[in-house]
């Protein structure tokens, strides 16, 4: 399966999950749950303590929800995205997105061992339907091929994943090989 093809298959699926929503409101998480809900996507929040966050429920596991789902979000530091990944593993859940930031070698590996699809280094929200700055970057990233991330060399360097040099840009991102 190509990455372009995961990213279809995640977003055919009219529930996702979100991992790393935050009680202040203000994080990625808060803002990709409120996006893809005005999407038409039905948005399951999962927060280990909070019972609810921006009015919505939250559920403390992938395996509380109240409907099974085959897609999550997961927006939390690299070493809580494995765990997320095994629990998404024990849930029967398919497709993984690791937004920007949650990637790890150690993450790619473990989906690959339980045979998840795993979608890192890529921005959701340019791909949900995109409308205002994330449709701009989307132009973007298609006139120049690339979608910048944050400078991480050297952390993630085997198994599939490496760090490239993004033509004309002095920022590097996350690829598949």
């Amino acid at each position: 399966m190509t990455k372009r093809e995961a990213i279809d298959a995640f977003l055919a699926h009219a529930a996702i999950a979100v991992v790393g929503v935050s009680r202040t409101g203000r994080k990625f998480g808060n803002m990709a749950c409120r996006v893809l809900r005005e999407k038409g996507y039905r948005v399951y929040q999962v927060h280990r303590r909070a019972t609810t966050i921006d009015g919505q429920p939250c559920y403390p596991t992938l395996d509380t929800l109240p409907q099974k789902v085959d897609a999550v979000l997961v927006v939390v530091p690299p070493w809580e995205a494995i765990d997320v990944i095994g629990e998404a593993a024990a849930a029967g859940i398919h497709y993984v997105w690791l937004q920007q930031g949650a990637e790890s070698v150690e993450a790619a590996n473990l989906a690959a061992r339980l045979k998840i699809t795993l979608i890192v280094g890529e921005c959701i929200l340019m791909f949900a339907r995109p409308t205002g700055i994330h449709f701009v970057h989307g132009l973007l990233r298609r006139a120049m091929g690339v979608i910048p991330i944050q400078r991480n060399r050297g952390r993630i360097a085997a198994d599939g994943l490496r760090f490239v040099r993004a033509p004309s840009h002095r920022s590097e991102r996350l690829v598949l090989r």
